[in-house]
């Protein structure tokens, strides 16, 4: 079963964070929500507070076949400064597995020095980073190289959806897509 590291920090984007999580564990995706310390109840940008699983510290990347970051413009910032975070983006990378972000994230991808040109973001966030290669709206998720972008609450599914193709193939994604009703994520 493939294993998926989502760090969530103080004001992640509550939408992205927990449609990610959810369809990842409908296709039998072992997901890790991790904290940024001891502290296992995180807050996002909008008021809801969730209940980690486990900090991050302490994770090896030999556990993990895929790290996917939620945005949120505060949680974001914090997950770019969180030295765990950082060095866990740039292990994967090195080993070339799965790296993920949506929304504002991508800014935490280039604190690392993963992120690839070739990828999308929220609108605005490509302002903030260095990297060329901003592909704007012309699709909901943008995969180039070992790492996967997308750009907002509004795409959260289908890039859940695209992860779980990723990681578990076309059946279990043509199943959750039907199931879920998102069928419009092959269109977008």
């Amino acid at each position: 079963m493939p294993c998926v590291l989502v760090p969530i920090a103080e004001g992640f984007e509550e939408i992205e964070a927990i449609s990610i999580i959810d369809v990842l564990r409908r296709a039998d995706i072992e997901v890790i929500m991790g904290s940024l310390n001891e502290h296992l109840m995180v807050t996002g940008a909008h008021g809801i507070t969730v209940h980690a699983d486990r900090p991050i510290k302490g994770l090896r990347v030999d556990e993990l076949d895929m790290i996917v970051l939620p945005g949120g413009w505060r949680g974001t910032k914090a997950l770019a400064a969180d030295s765990n975070v950082q060095n866990l983006l740039k292990t994967m990378d090195s080993a070339g597995k799965a790296i993920g972000a949506i929304c504002a994230a991508p800014y935490a991808l280039e604190a690392a020095g993963v992120l690839k040109e070739g990828y999308t973001c929220y609108p605005g966030i490509e302002d903030e980073l260095t990297i060329g290669g901003f592909v704007g709206d012309k699709h909901a998720v943008v995969e180039s190289g070992n790492v996967m972008t997308s750009r907002g609450p509004g795409t959260a599914i289908c890039f859940a959806l695209a992860i779980v193709k990723k990681l578990s193939g076309n059946e279990t994604y043509e199943r959750l897509c039907g199931g879920l009703l998102a069928d419009y994520c092959a269109t977008i």
